[in-house]
């Protein structure tokens, strides 16, 4: 589908809102800013088709929920959730409830736009072009033992310590692999692969 470059951005954070908001006009997006998870989805009827830039910790209901009630309500609006610093399980649960990239608060502005580039890119992609669980099994084959291992840990929401530890190798190692990993997938991002894994099935049931 086309998705018009327009940026709903969901924080409860107001100086949050009004510095991505300012920086996003100056990139050429249309934003419009909405001050929790509630606000957003009792808007939802009425909102322009364009990609959410989604805080996950939010009181009242959090960006999780905010996720689900989207995907229930039929909302496909392409999704970047906004975690904190090394949340990984938070970002593997909301890429698992249909979130196309995640970004760590607090972050950098060319962050930001490789995230929100890549997720409206992924939304204008054709359905027979995206990543079926075919191709994705297929990149994982080309994979070691080890390298498989840590890609599984990652998809399961550990970090490298805890892949380190249940493995009985180094943090270290596991950066080894990790990077060996994704050179084979052929991506340069955690989310990347993390969609890669999440197709195959890996994870799922951890």
């Amino acid at each position: 589908m086309t998705v018009e470059r327009l940026v709903h951005i969901v924080d409860d954070d107001g100086s949050v809102r009004r510095s991505t908001s300012v920086f996003l006009r100056t990139q050429g997006y249309a934003v419009e800013s909405h001050s929790s998870g509630v606000a957003f989805l009792e808007a939802a009827e009425s909102l322009r088709p364009g990609c959410v830039l989604l805080d996950v910790r939010m009181p009242e209901i959090d960006g999780i929920a905010v996720l689900e009630r989207m995907r229930a309500a039929g909302m496909d609006f392409p999704v970047v959730v906004m975690t904190a610093h090394g949340d990984i399980s938070t970002a593997v649960t909301a890429m698992r409830k249909g979130a196309h990239n995640f970004i760590e608060k607090p972050f950098e502005q060319v962050t930001i736009m490789q995230a929100l580039e890549e997720a409206f890119a992924l939304a204008e992609q054709a359905d027979v072009q995206r990543l079926t669980a075919a191709a994705a099994i297929s990149r994982i084959e080309t994979l070691t033992p080890r390298e498989r291992d840590v890609l599984e840990g990652l998809a399961a929401g550990q970090t490298n310590k805890m892949i380190a530890l249940a493995h009985g190798i180094s943090p270290r190692t596991v950066e080894i692999h990790r990077a060996n990993m994704m050179e084979k997938l052929g991506v340069h991002t955690l989310p990347e692969a993390l969609r890669i894994a999440l197709t195959a099935g890996l994870g799922t049931s951890l």
